[in-house]
C-alpha cells in the first residue's frame, strides 16, 4: 500500500459531490465519493477495508491465484453438498415410488403429480419470506437455519400415511427449501468475481442429486422385504439423518463473506474483499432501499430471466419426479431403474461444467452458449418420442440427452448474478428468479398425465415448446443488454476499470445508477 493510500485510510476527507475523484485508495466512512454517495450507501465491505487497512503489500496475480484456490477448497465442497442434499430431499419421491410409495399411501389418478407440484408451490410462498430475510439475515446463517429445519422435516416423511399428510409435508419442505438457491447465489457473489462465477455455479448447482439418490435407492433396495418398515420409509430416514448431521456441521464452518471467513488469515480476508470491487455489486448491506426494490420490479432484464427460469424448469419439474418412472416403464426392475438414474447426474453435471467454462471464457456470449446447449435436450426429446419403445438403446440415449437442459439453466442464472447491483435489488431479483424456478417445477409434473403413459405426449410437447421459448428469451436478453451497453457508452464513454478497494466498487447503488457498470451478455 502506498503512502497516499495509508493516509486516505487514516484521515477522513470530505469531497464535494462534483469534485473529481483522485483518491484510488481505501474508503473512509463519512466521506462523499465521486458519484456523490455518502457513507449511508457504502457497503459493509467499504467500511471493513477502511478499518482493516494495514501495511499489506499490493496483491499480485500470484497472491490472488493462490487465494482463489484456497477459497475454492473450502467453499465449493461445502456449498456443493448443501445444494445436493437439498435437491435429494426434493427428487427422492420418484425413487420412493419405485418401492411402493404410491401403493402404500393409496394414491390414484393425478395425486402423485400434485405431490410433486405442491413442493414448488411451497417454494413460491417461501420466496416472499426469503426475500425479506435475505436482506436482514446473513446468507450463511439463513441457509444453515433453513437446512436444519428441512432436514428434520424429511425424517417425518417416514411416518406419513396418506396423500393429505404428504401434501402438507411437501408444502412445508418447499417453503423451507426456498432459502437454498438465493442463499447459495448470494454466497457465490460474495466470494467470486463475475468471470469466476459461471464455473462455480456449475459445480455448486451440480445435478449430483440423481447420483446420490440412485446410490441411496440401491442401498434400500437391498433391505429384505421382511423388514418392519417399507423400503421407502428407510429412504427418508437415511437421507433425513444425513442431512441433519451435515446441517449441524455447516452451522459452525460456513462463513457469510470473506470478511468473516475463519479459514482466511487477516491479509487474505483483506485481499479477498478488496478484489471484489471490480464486480460493482457490493457484498453486504443491511439497509433496505425501496427505490432499489422498485427498480428490480421494473427492470426488463429481470423479467426476461424470471420467465426463462419458468420455462427451463418445466422439463426439470417433470423429469425430476417422473424420470425414474419412465425408465421403470421401459421394463427395468425397481433396483435397476434406480441405478440407471445415476448417469442423469453425471451427464447433466459434466455438461454444465463444460458449458459454464465456455461461457466464462467467451466474453459477453453467455446467452449464445446457453442457446447452443439447448439444442441437445431438443434432440433428446425428439429421439425418445419418435423411436420405438422396444429400442432400449435409443430410448436411453435420448432420455439421457434430455437432461442436457441443465447447462443452459446454470449459465442462465449467472446473468442476474453479474448484472445486478445494489443489495436490496439483488435480494429482490434473486427471489423473483427463484420464484420463476418454483413455478416451472410446479407446472412440470402436471404435464405428465397418467392417462398418457408411457409416451406422455403432453409432456413432450411442453418440453419442446419450453426449449424453443428459452432460445427466444435468451436472444432477447442478449440483444437488449448489447443495446443498453451501447447507450451507456454513448452517454458516459467507455467504462473505466474500478480500482481495487475503492468506494466506487462497494457503493450500495444499483447497476442503473452506476455510470461505469456494463452488463454481461
Amino acid at each position: 500500500m502506498s503512502d497516499s493510500e495509508k493516509m486516505a485510510a487514516e484521515t477522513s476527507v470530505t469531497k464535494a459531490p462534483d469534485a473529481p475523484n483522485t483518491d484510488t485508495g481505501s474508503i473512509v466512512p463519512g466521506t462523499v465519493d465521486s458519484t456523490g454517495g455518502t457513507d449511508d450507501n457504502l457497503d459493509e465491505a467499504a467500511r471493513y477495508l477502511a478499518e482493516e487497512a494495514g501495511d499489506f503489500p499490493p496483491m499480485t496475480p500470484e497472491i490472488e491465484k493462490k487465494l482463489v484456490k484456497k477459497i475454492d477448497r473450502w467453499m465449493i465442497p461445502i456449498l456443493l453438498f448443501v445444494a445436493t442434499l437439498g435437491a435429494v430431499d426434493k427428487v427422492q419421491i420418484g425413487t420412493a415410488s419405485l418401492y411402493g410409495f404410491q401403493k402404500d399411501t393409496h394414491m390414484h389418478g393425478q395425486q402423485y403429480s400434485w405431490i410433486s407440484s405442491i413442493l414448488p408451490l411451497g417454494q413460491v410462498v417461501g420466496y416472499f419470506t426469503t426475500s425479506f430475510l435475505m436482506h436482514r439475515v446473513p446468507p450463511a446463517n439463513l441457509l444453515c437455519t433453513a437446512s436444519i429445519m428441512w432436514s428434520c422435516l424429511t425424517l417425518f416423511y417416514s411416518a406419513g400415511k396418506n396423500w393429505s399428510t404428504f401434501m402438507a409435508l411437501r408444502f412445508l419442505l418447499g417453503f423451507l427449501e426456498s432459502a437454498i438457491s438465493p442463499s447459495l447465489t448470494m454466497l457465490v457473489t460474495n466470494f467470486y468475481k463475475k468471470s469466476e462465477q459461471p464455473p462455480r455455479n456449475a459445480i455448486i448447482f451440480a445435478y449430483f442429486s440423481s447420483v446420490f439418490n440412485g446410490f441411496f435407492a440401491w442401498l434400500i433396495g437391498n433391505i429384505p422385504e421382511t423388514a418392519p418398515l417399507h423400503r421407502w420409509q428407510y429412504l427418508y430416514l437415511l437421507t433425513g439423518s444425513i442431512n441433519v448431521m451435515y446441517s449441524i456441521f455447516i452451522f459452525f464452518v460456513l462463513p457469510n463473506s470473506p470478511m468473516t471467513a475463519k479459514f482466511l488469515n487477516k491479509s487474505e480476508k483483506f485481499y479477498a474483499t478488496q478484489r471484489l470491487a471490480s464486480n460493482r455489486t457490493g457484498i453486504s448491506s443491511r439497509v433496505w432501499r425501496w427505490d432499489q426494490a422498485k427498480e428490480a420490479v421494473t427492470d426488463f432484464k429481470v423479467w426476461i430471466i424470471v420467465i426463462f427460469n419458468i420455462v427451463i424448469n418445466i422439463p426439470n419439474g417433470g423429469l425430476s419426479s417422473f424420470g425414474s418412472i419412465v425408465i421403470h416403464n421401459l421394463g427395468f426392475s425397481s433396483l435397476k431403474a434406480s441405478l440407471l438414474t445415476m448417469p442423469f447426474g453425471v451427464l447433466a453435471t459434466s455438461s454444465a461444467w463444460l458449458f459454464s467454462w465456455w461461457a466464462a471464457r467467451w466474453t459477453n456470449r453467455r446467452c449464445i452458449v446457453a442457446i447452443i446447449a439447448l439444442v441437445l435436450p431438443i434432440i433428446g426429446t425428439i429421439v425418445v418420442y419418435v423411436t420405438p419403445r422396444t429400442s432400449l438403446a435409443a430410448q436411453m440415449i435420448g432420455l439421457y440427452f434430455m437432461y442436457f437442459y441443465w447447462p443452459p439453466y446454470v449459465v442462465g442464472i449467472s446473468l442476474p448474478q453479474a448484472n445486478t447491483g445494489g443489495q436490496t435489488k439483488r435480494a429482490v431479483t434473486f427471489s423473483f428468479v427463484q420464484i420463476g424456478y418454483a413455478i416451472g417445477n410446479l407446472i412440470g409434473p402436471q404435464t405428465f398425465r397418467s392417462n398418457q403413459a408411457p409416451k406422455y405426449t403432453g409432456a413432450v410437447i411442453a418440453m419442446l415448446v419450453s426449449y424453443c421459448a428459452c432460445i427466444g428469451l435468451l436472444l432477447t436478453y442478449f440483444f437488449y443488454v448489447q443495446w443498453e451497453n451501447k447507450n451507456l457508452d454513448e452517454k458516459y464513454g467507455t467504462a473505466e476499470d474500478v480500482h481495487e478497494g475503492t468506494s466506487e466498487g462497494f457503493l450500495d447503488i444499483t447497476d442503473k445508477n452506476e455510470k461505469n457498470f456494463r452488463y454481461t451478455s
